[in-house]
Formats: C-alpha cells, sequence, structure tokens
C-alpha cells in the first residue's frame, strides 16, 4: 500500500513516520485532513491518498448502467452546471477522460468517505447506508474494519458491489440488501441499533436510476420529499442513542432554474426524525472543465458554475456521549 507524508495514517491508520519527533503533531497528522468546515477534494494530498484508494481496486461505476441525466439536463456533460459531480469522481474528478465521466455516473469520494469513517464512527463500529448505489462507502467500510449495511434498489448494484467485496475485503461484515430502503430498512434493527449513517441520497432526478416504481429519482417532486423524509426516519430510527449521521448533498434546481433546497429538505427530515444539525461542511470538488461550461451558461442564464457539495452530520441523543463513542 502507498504511503505518504505529510499525512499521519495509511489507508488503514497505520502511523507514518515523521522525522519531526519532540513537535506537536500536526492537525493534518492527527485527523488525516484538518477538521475545517471547508474540505478541499482538490489538493495534492487529497488527490495522493485518493489515487492510492483507487490503487486498491475499487470500481464504483460498474453495476450501474442504466443511470440516464435527467430530461431538465442538457447533457450529461453539462450536469456540473446544475450539481456538479454528485459526490465527486476519483482521482480525476470533473476532468474529460476520466473512468467516471466516461461512466455518465456519479461517483462516491473514498477520501471523504475514509474521513466520515475515521471522524463519527467507532474503529469497529457498524454503519447503515439506505442509499448505498456503487461500491465506495461498503468497500472503505471493510477495508477500515467497519461492518456495514448498504440498501440498493437495483440487483445489478448489489451483485457488483458484492463481487467487489468479495475480492477486496474478504470475510469482512459488509453486505449490500437488493429493496427499497422504506420496506428493507426496518428489517436490519439490530441489537443495540447501528454506530453511524453514512450515505448520499439522490439528487432527486438529476440522475434517474431506473424507472422502478419506488425509485426516488423517478417520482414527481412532492412524492420524492415524501418519501425521502420517510427514509431518513427509519435510517435515524436504526441509530444507537448518541451517534452520528453523515448525508452529503447538493442542491438541484427545478425547471425555471430555480433551486429546490434539497440540503434544507434533509435537515428538516432529520429534525422530525428526532436528530439534530451538528455539523456541516462545503465539499471543494475539482473544477475540471466547469470554468469553461460556465462561462456559456452564466453569459445566458446567470447561474453561477457549482464546484461544491453539502457535508450534513447530525446527531441523535448526547452529542459529548456520541463523541466520546468514536473516540473510545
Amino acid at each position: 500500500m502507498t504511503e505518504f507524508s505529510p499525512l499521519g495514517v495509511d489507508l488503514f491508520g497505520q502511523p507514518i513516520a515523521r522525522a519531526d519527533h519532540g513537535k506537536a503533531p500536526p492537525l493534518a497528522e492527527r485527523f488525516t485532513f484538518p477538521p475545517f468546515s471547508v474540505l478541499d477534494a482538490r489538493g495534492g494530498e487529497w488527490q495522493d491518498r485518493k489515487r492510492a484508494w483507487i490503487a486498491t481496486g475499487i470500481e464504483s461505476e460498474i453495476g450501474r448502467s442504466g443511470v440516464r441525466s435527467d430530461e431538465h439536463v442538457e447533457s450529461a456533460s453539462l450536469k456540473g452546471l446544475t450539481h456538479g459531480i454528485s459526490c465527486d469522481a476519483y482521482a480525476r474528478a470533473g476532468e474529460e477522460g476520466s473512468a467516471a465521466a466516461a461512466s455518465g455516473v456519479s461517483i462516491f469520494d473514498p477520501v471523504l468517505c475514509e474521513m466520515a469513517y475515521r471522524w463519527f464512527s467507532p474503529s469497529a463500529g457498524s454503519v447503515i447506508d439506505p442509499f448505498a448505489g456503487g461500491s465506495v462507502r461498503g468497500i472503505v467500510a471493510g477495508m477500515l474494519g467497519r461492518a456495514y449495511d448498504g440498501v440498493d434498489l437495483s440487483a445489478e448494484q448489489c451483485a457488483a458491489n458484492q463481487e467487489q467485496k468479495r475480492r477486496l475485503c474478504g470475510e469482512a461484515s459488509v453486505r449490500w440488501h437488493n429493496g427499497d430502503s422504506a420496506e428493507r430498512l426496518p428489517s436490519l434493527a439490530k441489537p443495540g441499533g447501528y454506530d453511524f449513517a453514512l450515505s448520499c441520497p439522490p439528487y432527486f432526478n438529476l440522475e434517474v436510476y431506473s424507472d422502478h416504481l419506488k425509485d426516488l429519482s423517478a417520482m414527481p417532486w412532492a412524492d420524492f420529499v415524501s418519501g425521502y423524509r420517510d427514509i431518513i426516519s427509519k435510517t435515524a430510527g436504526l441509530l444507537k442513542s448518541d451517534a452520528f449521521a453523515m448525508f452529503v448533498v447538493g442542491d438541484i434546481r427545478d425547471e425555471r432554474g430555480l433551486y429546490r433546497d434539497l440540503p434544507g429538505e434533509t435537515t428538516r427530515a432529520f429534525l422530525d426524525a428526532g436528530m439534530s444539525l451538528y455539523n456541516e461542511a462545503v465539499l471543494v470538488t475539482a473544477v475540471g472543465s466547469l470554468s469553461l461550461r460556465a462561462g456559456r451558461s452564466f453569459a445566458a442564464t446567470r447561474k453561477l458554475g457549482k464546484a461544491h457539495q453539502n457535508v450534513l452530520v447530525y446527531v441523535k441523543g448526547d452529542p459529548r456521549k456520541a463523541a466520546d463513542a468514536v473516540s473510545a
């Protein structure tokens, strides 16, 4: 496994030797990256770490052949004008010719995933993911010693993810469950509850994943919000008391170009489920060809080119006890 400085640990949490012993360790050494509210995925250290994760063999785009762009987006190449590459892509996120760009689907950033687990879940904890999608969150969980249960409507996706898990994680307790989260989540309840929830929901119909009647991305907005809130409520109910949940979301526009406030809908749903907003951060993603595309669009519409995602962390119960459980 590649190791690189100045980060304090390798991908599996083993310390990386430094020459400046005796000095106070920098934030990056203590927490992998500084725990600030702006997370910059464009930097060299982030990109190095992302390449190291990719080198493990993660191929999250496999199994996602049916994804298509929403009818209000002129082409897949213009998705970045509306909300950026959902959850970021791999090492060359947003660049033409990258694996993710070629596949036309959104890929969760493995570095963000690693940080989510290290910062907000116990070292041997359990993770629930109601919008599982590709393999990244499950594979990273298994490699970092977490148990993981993800739910996805696509049988093809679940099978592809499970095959990657077999190849990369061996006997790790990582499973994808095929079905509708509103129906499957209650069956996944475990004694004591899950230690952490991590997910990236559909950005309404920006990417339509299937024509399945239960697919939120294919529903009208009002039905999407109702189904989304129900799944968040059931996810919160599976968490143990004094635990965190992280959702990575981005706002999307309606037919008139007005924002729908998906981050706000997410927070209201968690509040109604008994969980409070505890942290919010911005994930700054690679621009790639966005500067060219945004220039053309801005001249005609005055819409800003979006180059970030919203990282929202919620807490169930006592925040101090939840933090203590992570640090134990």
